[in-house]
């Protein structure tokens, strides 16, 4: 299976350029253009037009900055509070160059292109503003457009309607399409920090689990252990052969509180292959992560020769490849891979947009499974290819059981 390294949850790098090519390039490209024509234009006087460049100048670089950082505080950020702590220097020169050059089209009457520059700024720093505020401010600069290119038409005995209605519409539309975008990556960025979440609950839910399990197993011996330990310890002057019987019975209880802990753990990390396949399928689900699971036939793990130790293994890989591809990812596509070949188990789990450091994706537990597949006479490997990760475990059908294993 081969991804694009561009891919990533959801398609939400491809999202983002998109969102961003709208967003900036196409504003930036509006006020060249427009702009660029009316100065370059030899019928309109030289101090506009110089005015004007200044304005476009400054108008451009300032906007395309304010743009970009509002983006990226969204995508690192839950918290409004990045709306209101714009760079402050550059938006006071966005505005005055707005300012500068929407006076320089007003002035040689220009009522199509005055409000241009204008509606991008006070857009932009609506952006920063709660919305109930930035509803108020919009609504604000639509009237103003309209009062001001109506008084300018007025005073020079222009055509009123056009003066003072096209302005205000420039005005809304630019707010309804800029702000309608940035929106909706808004939108993108909480579904993705949601399906984050919700991947990384399904792994501590199970934890949470084994958790209850060994607590509830180890509580009641624990606490009768402290008791008897208490009494015998009262017992030992006045009453040596109850206090004797009291040991005893701690004895028993710290043997089945041991056998009880090695049957809670034995049974949490002895699921089957197929159980853990099953568990994988449902997790990365839950994290809207496209996975596709192979057994070749006559591989079944149900109706192999596989050894139990192996078998726990490898279930053990499957769980911690699982994982880290929700840790240690933002995958959108992940394959595994069984099959038992001239004697030889292979399990192969590959995922897509992988961290870019080995060390975070392979961490402790894989190194530990490479050591407990190693003296098994099997191998763990990794492998990190661009923005792809591939995780490869060999065993012999007939592998020993591994040092350290719990019976």
């Amino acid at each position: 299976m081969s991804a694009s390294p561009d891919d990533s949850p959801s398609g939400l790098t491809s999202f983002r350029r998109y969102t961003w090519w709208s967003l900036i390039g196409a504003t930036e490209f509006a006020l060249i253009v427009f702009v660029g024509e009316w100065i370059l234009d030899p019928d309109v006087p030289v101090v506009a037009r110089t005015a004007g460049a200044f304005g476009l100048l400054v108008t451009v670089a300032a906007s395309g900055l304010l743009l970009s950082r509002r983006m990226s505080r969204t995508a690192g950020s839950d918290s409004d509070a990045g709306f209101r702590s714009p760079p402050i220097g550059w938006l006071v020169a966005g505005c005055f160059g707005a300012a500068v050059l929407g006076v320089a089209a007003l002035a040689v009457h220009n009522y199509g292109l005055w409000s241009l520059a204008p509606a991008t700024m006070i857009t932009v720093v609506a952006m920063y503003l709660p919305r109930r505020t930035r509803r108020i401010l919009i609504t604000g600069a639509v009237v103003a457009a309209a009062v001001v290119g109506g008084v300018v038409a007025l005073a020079s005995g222009d055509g009123l309607a056009f003066a003072a209605v096209f302005p205000a519409v420039m005005v809304g539309s630019i707010a309804w399409v800029m702000l309608g975008l940035l929106w909706s990556w808004d939108v993108a960025e909480r579904l993705d920090r949601a399906r984050r979440m919700s991947a990384e609950l399904a792994v501590k839910d199970e934890r949470l689990r084994f958790a209850a399990d060994l607590h509830d197993i180890q509580g009641h011996h624990l606490q009768v252990i402290a008791l008897k330990s208490e009494l015998a310890e009262r017992l030992v002057g006045a009453d040596p052969a109850r206090a004797t019987a009291e040991l005893q019975d701690v004895r028993r209880l710290a043997a089945d509180a041991l056998r009880d802990t090695r049957a809670v753990v034995q049974g949490y990390r002895r699921a089957s292959i197929n159980d853990e396949i099953a568990n994988a399928a449902k997790v990365l689900a839950a994290a809207d992560i496209d996975a596709r699971f192979t057994v070749e036939p006559g591989s079944d793990p149900r109706t192999s020769e596989l050894a139990e130790s192996s078998r726990h293994l490898l279930a053990m890989v499957i769980r911690e490849a699982t994982t880290n591809v929700l840790r240690h990812s933002q995958a959108r596509h992940a394959e595994l891979a069984y099959r038992i070949e001239h004697g030889v188990v292979r399990l192969r789990i590959r995922n897509d947009c992988a961290e870019e450091s080995d060390d975070a994706a392979a961490g402790t537990g894989l190194r530990g499974l490479a050591e407990r597949l190693q003296s098994a006479g099997g191998d763990l490997t990794w492998e990190h290819a661009g923005d792809l990760f591939e995780l490869t475990a060999t065993l012999p059908v007939t592998a020993r059981a591994p040092s350290g294993e719990v019976r």
